[in-house]
């Protein structure tokens, strides 16, 4: 009964997060004037000083980190976080957000095929089936050749955010991981900003602008952070990958509320077809035990 309500609870946690991860869409008009990589170095850094005060609270003390250990997480904030968000600026930039989110949206299928076992069926039907209503949901559009290539490379980095943090999180668990990753992209945003921005990366936000980023310091990096790296182990990349199918619901939620967008009937039937394929996904799981992808160790205490 405990081991059901612990996998419940970490479903709960991955729904959650990338739900959280969806609605960064929404928000991001509201900083879309604002300069991009100032932007991202701002929210980071605020997102590094949050998670430092919950790893104090925790008491959870600095862990010294292996070359290798080294390796992967600056690996994980550079591609799953600063690259990460390159890619979307500039598939963005070439196309539109339709072409990059159509793409993100096979993330599950990916995650599915390359989470280190092989999947069960059940687990590639419900992920194909996501893929498919993450596509119907975020609209095909229009593209070309180079958003089509950035928009693979946010893809790969989007992977990598999950299948770099599983050798990490078992030592050092999902705050510390969050706050690693974090704390290092700042800097390399820094310079990417100086480069690309100038003098001009920083400025005063408006109220509106102070808003968003406060929202994707707190939220969505913070908190969605927090409660993927603590699902993902647990319910191993596979599983959780299908979980990323509720970006584009995530998104078209938040357009809703915030009154930039109305959802269309193709948006609606996608946003069905993203929770059928994660009911198919989870249902072979329920009829056994389930075995934690990857070992937690009973001396972790974060994210319980």
């Amino acid at each position: 009964m405990s081991t059901e309500h612990n996998q419940t609870g970490n479903v709960a946690k991955a729904a959650t997060a990338m739900f959280l991860v969806g609605t960064l869409a929404g928000v991001s008009g509201l900083i879309q004037d604002y300069p991009v990589y100032g932007g991202q170095a701002i929210r980071y850094a605020v997102g590094t000083v949050i998670l430092l005060a919950a790893a104090r609270l925790l008491r959870l003390g600095f862990v010294r980190l292996t070359p290798r250990e080294t390796l992967l997480v600056t690996a994980l904030s550079l591609l799953g976080l600063v690259v990460f968000n390159v890619c979307v600026i500039e598939a963005t930039r070439h196309a539109g957000p339709a072409l990059v989110g159509t793409v993100l949206g096979t993330v599950p299928l990916a995650l599915a095929l390359l989470g280190g076992r092989r999947p069960a069926a059940h687990v590639v039907t419900g992920a194909a089936v996501v893929v498919a209503g993450a596509t119907l949901a975020t609209g095909l559009g229009s593209g070309n050749l180079p958003a089509l290539l950035w928009s693979l490379g946010a893809l790969a980095c989007e992977v990598a955010f999950s299948l770099l943090a599983i050798p990490l999180l078992p030592k050092l668990g999902a705050i510390r991981v969050s706050v690693y990753s974090t704390a290092i992209a700042v800097p390399f945003l820094l310079v990417t900003g100086v480069v690309a921005e100038g003098a001009g990366m920083f400025r005063v936000p408006t109220a509106a602008e102070a808003l968003g980023l406060a929202y994707l310091s707190v939220v969505v990096t913070t908190v969605a952070f927090f409660l993927w790296y603590s699902a993902l182990p647990r319910l191993g990349p596979a599983v959780a990958g299908l979980f990323a199918g509720l970006i584009p619901v995530g998104a078209i939620i938040a357009g809703v509320v915030l009154g930039v967008a109305t959802p269309s009937s193709a948006d609606l039937l996608g946003a069905g077809l993203v929770i059928a394929g994660i009911v198919i996904g989870l249902y072979g799981r329920r009829r056994r035990a389930p075995v934690p992808a990857v070992p937690v160790p009973a001396t972790s205490t974060a994210g319980r």
